[in-house]
């Protein structure tokens, strides 16, 4: 009987016997047919690529034009699920991305919405007219906010922030003939009418609201996206993961820490500004206290921390997981559910919704970068294109 050497790699370099080595190859476990497809290799700026984006885009409209076309509850729900998107995602700028744990952003949302409040109110200003001054606001209690984040952090700063969502209720009672202390402030519904070039009238005050809310989710969207592929971003990135890495680098941290927490509260700010506007209503020690704090970071986690689309979902959960939890159980039964909810998706998902489905999507494929173009020199001669002369001299 002839004998056959085969490769090291499988058998060691032992000689066996022809009917033996047909017999090792029939008893190998086959190569799976998905093991052949999957993951996908995407390229960046293919035309997958953008076919994958263009089909996300169709879903997305779809999905704004579904929502335009319900009820006026459902409606309403899901512009507070914007407005709370809006919020989370400006936290998401100082803990998600930057590693500055606050605990008071309710502050910052807050005194967005009492400054749209008060200019409605007691100066008469049109609601939309406010956003940007609230916008401002924000910004720069953000800053002042933020200058502790240069000495603390962790823990820490964690305290000076809830200091500071603790207090915003005392302050607003303080000041009760501006903001009218305990009995709250309210914006009578003819103060909210929808600007005349909306097309919208009085009685779609809440459609025009849900619209405002679509409009500036996707301006926050598209700031947050553009701030965090830029080097600021980068900045942000490289200061959570390793301060003393990123300051060798060349990296200011007190720069970076300080105006992430600004541009934080602001978008927080701005969607604060928008709750004033949907409830018509601000009592701080009902809207504003650290409960909504909680909810607010609860919502990050949930969605996922340093994710693009981790704040719209937050927003699903802070909205939704307790109104499904109150109509099931009333009063404390109520909390333990919403409580239990939130355990069960933190142990499922630690890394929260979106990280959990980034995670099963790069097991079906996989985007890698595009190629670039190839560089190709100016064939004009350089000294004549610089003096303006004539390139034979």
């Amino acid at each position: 009987m002839t004998t056959t050497s085969i490769s090291s790699d499988s058998f060691d370099g032992d000689e066996i016997a022809d009917g033996e080595l047909v017999a090792a190859r029939q008893s190998a476990p086959p190569i799976r047919e998905h093991a052949r497809r999957y993951p996908f290799v995407i390229q960046r700026g293919s035309r997958v690529h953008l076919g994958l984006i263009a089909l996300g885009l169709v879903i997305a409209v779809g999905v704004v034009l579904w929502g335009a076309s319900l009820g006026q509850f459902n409606q309403g729900q899901l512009t507070r699920v914007m407005i709370y998107a809006i919020a989370i995602a400006g936290l998401n700028i100082a803990t998600g991305y930057t590693g500055l744990v606050s605990v008071g952003h309710s502050a910052f949302f807050g005194l967005g919405a009492y400054t749209t409040g008060i200019l409605v109110v007691k100066e008469g200003w049109h609601p939309e007219a406010t956003i940007p001054v609230a916008l401002v606001v924000c910004f720069i209690v953000g800053l002042v906010i933020g200058l502790p984040a240069l000495r603390i952090r962790g823990l820490y700063l964690a305290i000076v922030t809830l200091a500071f969502g603790v207090a915003f209720p005392e302050i607003v009672a303080r000041f009760a003939r501006l903001t009218g202390g305990a009995s709250g402030l309210t914006i009578r519904r003819r103060m909210l009418v929808p600007p005349g070039w909306s097309g919208f009238t009085l009685n779609e005050k809440g459609q025009w609201l849900y619209w405002l809310s679509v409009a500036i989710l996707v301006i926050v969207m598209v700031i947050v996206h553009n701030l965090v592929r830029s080097r600021y971003g980068l900045a942000m990135m490289a200061s959570r993961d390793n301060e003393i890495a990123a300051s060798a680098s060349g990296i200011n941290l007190a720069a970076v820490k300080t105006i992430s927490f600004g541009v934080s509260g602001a978008l927080t700010g701005v969607g604060g500004s928008l709750f004033a506007m949907y409830l018509g209503s601000l009592v701080a020690n009902d809207s504003f206290t650290l409960l909504n704090a909680i909810a607010l970071l609860t919502g990050l986690v949930i969605g996922g921390e340093a994710t693009r689309f981790g704040p719209i979902l937050g927003g699903l959960a802070v909205v939704y997981i307790p109104y499904y939890s109150s109509s099931i159980g009333q009063g404390e039964s109520s909390a333990v559910i919403f409580g239990a909810a939130l355990i069960v998706i933190i142990f499922i998902a630690p890394e929260g919704v979106t990280g959990a489905a980034l995670r099963l999507l790069r097991k079906v494929y996989v985007l890698i970068p595009g190629t670039p173009r190839p560089y190709t020199p100016d064939p004009r001669p350089t000294v004549g294109r610089a003096t303006g002369g004539d390139p034979a001299h």
